[in-house]
C-alpha cells in the first residue's frame, strides 16, 4: 500500500485485519519509526510480533539475534523455517515502512519474501514504494497494489463522511465542490471537516477552501515539508510557481541539472506528484499541495518569486508556447516583456 500522508493506509490495514471479519487469520502487527533502523533491533521487533500470534515460532531465530555472532541472512531463514510449518495463515503487518532506510534490512525483507510459505502474508503501508523486488513479484502475479488512485474518496463517500462521522449537513453541491478541491484526499476532507464545524457561513468557506486554510498548510508543512532534505525542499518550493512540471523547465527554473531525477523520485516517493501522461514527462502538484508550497514559498523567499517567473516565461517563449510565456512575465511584474 502506497500513498502520501494522510490518505488513510493505517485505517484501511486496521479494517482488513483487525476487524470482525479477520479473526479467522493470525494477525503480527509491527508499527515502525525511524529507531528502528538498526537491522538487529528491527528483526527482533518482527520475531516478537510474529509471536503474538504464533508463539512457537521463532524462538531460534531470537536466540540467534542475541548472539551476536550470526548473520542476518541465517536468522531469516531460521524464521522461514519456523513460519513454514504453521498450521494457519498468518498476516504480517509492516506500517510505516518508508521510515527505514537501511539497505541491510531491505536485502533481508527481500530474501523473506523470497522464501515466505504461502500461508505467510506480508502487507505493507508506505509513502513511498520501498526499494524491494515489487517488479519481480509483480511479474509473477504475487503482488497487490493499493495506491492513492484506489484510496481517494468518492463523492458518495465523501458525503457519507461529513454526514455519518462528522455530522455535517451539506449540500451535494458543497460534497462535490470539496471532493474536486481535495481531489478526494482523505485528510484533507477531514481537514476542511474540522474548519467547517460551528460555521454558518459554509458556501463561503467552501468556494475560498485552499491551501491557505490553516489546519491544510499545519499539517502538510509538519507531515510532509519539514521531513524532506533541503535539495528537495528547494526544489519543491521553486517549482511550486509552476503549473505544470517537466524536466527541461525545471531546470530552467532552478538552475539544476538533475530535475528528471528529482521528478522521477517525487513520484516514488508519492509527494503529492501527479503525472499528465503515460510517459512521465509531464507532472503536476496536487492542488492543495501546490497552494501551500506557494504560500510558504511567498513566506520564506519572497523576493525570489519574481525571478522565478521570469525563468519559466524565458522557457515557455524559447519551447513555443506564448501564452504561458506570457502569463508568468505578467507574474514576474514584467509588463514591457509580457507586452
Amino acid at each position: 500500500m502506497s500513498a502520501p500522508a494522510g490518505f488513510g493506509k493505517t485505517t484501511l490495514l486496521t479494517d482488513l485485519f483487525v476487524g470482525e471479519e479477520a479473526k479467522d487469520q493470525a494477525l503480527a502487527w509491527l508499527s515502525l519509526d525511524a529507531g528502528d533502523n538498526d537491522p538487529r533491533r528491527f528483526w527482533s521487533y518482527v520475531i516478537a510480533a510474529i509471536q503474538t500470534a504464533a508463539p512457537e515460532a521463532g524462538e531460534t531465530a531470537s536466540a540467534m539475534l542475541r548472539s551476536d555472532k550470526s548473520g542476518l541472512e541465517p536468522v531469516v531463514a531460521t524464521l522461514v523455517n519456523d513460519l513454514d510449518v504453521l498450521p494457519m495463515d498468518l498476516v504480517l503487518v509492516l506500517d510505516d515502512y518508508h521510515l527505514i532506510d537501511t539497505a541491510e534490512i531491505h536485502e533481508t525483507v527481500a530474501f523473506l519474501l523470497e522464501h515466505f510459505p504461502p500461508q505467510v502474508h506480508l502487507a505493507m503501508a508506505n509513502r513511498s514504494d520501498p526499494p524491494l523486488p515489487l517488479a519481480r513479484l509483480r511479474a509473477r502475479g504475487e503482488l497487490l497494489e493499493i495506491r492513492a488512485a484506489d484510496l481517494r474518496f468518492t463523492i458518495d463517500e465523501a458525503s457519507a463522511y461529513f454526514r455519518d462521522s462528522m455530522g455535517l449537513d451539506l449540500a451535494e453541491d458543497d460534497v462535490r465542490a470539496l471532493e474536486s478541491r481535495t481531489e478526494g484526499w482523505i485528510a484533507a476532507l477531514q481537514l476542511a471537516a474540522l474548519s467547517l464545524q460551528g460555521r454558518d457561513d459554509v458556501a463561503t468557506f467552501i468556494a475560498n477552501f485552499t491551501g491557505d486554510d490553516r489546519f491544510v498548510v499545519d499539517y502538510l508543512a509538519e507531515e510532509v515539508l519539514e521531513r524532506q532534505p533541503d535539495d528537495v525542499r528547494d526544489f519543491l518550493l521553486q517549482t511550486s510557481i509552476l503549473g505544470r512540471l517537466t524536466a527541461s523547465l525545471c531546470d530552467a527554473v532552478t538552475g539544476s541539472t538533475s530535475s528528471k531525477a528529482m521528478l522521477e523520485s517525487l513520484e516514488r516517493a508519492n509527494l503529492f506528484v501527479v503525472p499528465l501522461d503515460d510517459h512521465r514527462r509531464w507532472y503536476r502538484y496536487h492542488h492543495l499541495f501546490g497552494d501551500v508550497l506557494q504560500a510558504h514559498l511567498l513566506n520564506e523567499r519572497p523576493d525570489a518569486v519574481t525571478a522565478l517567473h521570469g525563468r519559466a516565461s524565458t522557457w515557455y517563449e524559447d519551447n513555443g508556447d506564448p501564452s504561458e510565456a506570457i502569463a508568468h512575465a505578467v507574474a514576474a511584474n514584467d509588463f514591457d516583456r509580457a507586452a
